[in-house]
């Protein structure tokens, strides 16, 4: 894996720069000291991940990670001195597509590196991804091939109010912001949000959310049961499934999916309880994660919808649901919410 550092400090590049060596099977590719040669050198040599400052002289990390995204996308880490102390920064890069972020670890005495431990397990993570990725590029797809199932189990589930379940990763927060606020309040549908973040982050970017819906939102509970008018929203590095009961349940299992939470796992969770059909979406996201769920539901009557290439801030996700034959529809952000009014309106009407 080819990692790459853009920040203005010589001592959080060196100290970067041992991080990233300590990560089995990850060297530096390059560095760049702001975002306007971080721009030009990741459209000349892009890295399998770059670990972004924010704060830089010329242009921000901010502006730097919008612009990377929007021609030379890859896998962004936020590396900033104090990410509590930048949280509006944080998210805003978020929303053009970053995956998360850290604090800059530091170079002390000896050259040793203090406060590394969250970035090398993210960049370790980021490793296995980039590994699997590269493994399905070289796998030609079968679109009639059938997909793994998850087997039915137990008595349908037809006592849950109309289900909006949507699954999202890179850019999926300005994504799911736009599908969000095109959804009414007082609602007789519930939401349910499976996003890749690292659950440190999950708390704010609820917070974030709200401001962009006219319905509640609060971070998934064990044992929550989905409830007309609320978004619940993923908040731990485990997979979400719905239970027999009806009730959601976080899990660790598969421990193998390193998807976390996975689209799949949750979708599929509906589908082995036969929830009554409602409105599934996947939108913006580096790899395959939802597009076998998406198909599952697409076959017990769900609408599914994919956001289209031109919106998404890397078109994985949605591309391998197309591709899988899984989506109905394939819409910008700013109409899948028209559209989910549109289905579920219809469906309540059916009841």
């Amino acid at each position: 894996m080819k990692v790459a550092i853009v920040n203005d400090s010589p001592l959080a590049t060196e100290a970067l720069r041992r991080v990233v060596r300590a990560v089995p099977g990850a060297e530096v590719a390059w560095t760049a000291a702001d975002g306007i040669e971080a721009v030009d050198r990741a459209a000349a040599d892009r890295p399998d991940a770059l670990l972004m400052d924010l704060i830089m002289p010329r242009m921000d990390g901010v502006e730097a990670t919008r612009l990377i995204m929007r021609s030379s996308p890859c896998p962004i880490l936020v590396v900033t001195a104090t990410v509590s102390g930048n949280m509006d920064r944080v998210y805003e890069a978020m929303g053009h597509g970053a995956l998360d972020a850290v604090n800059t670890p530091a170079l002390g005495p000896g050259g040793v590196v203090n406060g590394s431990e969250d970035l090398v397990r993210k960049l370790s993570q980021l490793a296995q991804l980039s590994s699997r990725s590269a493994i399905e590029s070289k796998t030609p797809h079968r679109p009639s091939q059938e997909p793994a199932r998850t087997p039915l189990v137990g008595t349908p589930i037809d006592d849950l109010p109309p289900m909006v379940v949507i699954g999202a990763s890179t850019g999926g927060p300005k994504a799911l912001a736009e599908v969000l606020e095109s959804l009414p309040a007082n609602w007789l549908a519930t939401v349910v949000v499976i996003q890749h973040i690292d659950a440190s982050f999950a708390p704010g970017l609820t917070k974030w959310l709200a401001g962009h819906a006219r319905m509640p939102i609060r971070l998934i509970g064990e044992g929550d049961r989905p409830a007309p008018g609320t978004v619940l929203v993923s908040g731990t590095d485990d997979h979400v499934v719905l239970d027999d009961l009806g009730r959601l349940s976080i899990t660790p299992e598969p421990a193998s999916q390193p998807y976390r939470p996975s689209v799949d796992v949750f979708f599929e969770s509906l589908a082995a309880r036969r929830v009554r059909p409602g409105v599934a979406v996947v939108l913006t996201g580096m790899g395959r994660d939802g597009a076998r769920g998406l198909l599952a539901l697409r076959e017990l009557g769900w609408h599914t919808i994919a956001q289209d290439r031109e919106t998404c801030t890397v078109w994985g996700m949605p591309r391998a649901a197309v591709e899988l034959g899984a989506a109905v529809e394939i819409l910008p952000p700013q109409q899948i919410g028209s559209s989910v009014r549109s289905v579920i309106n219809s469906l309540a009407d059916q009841r």
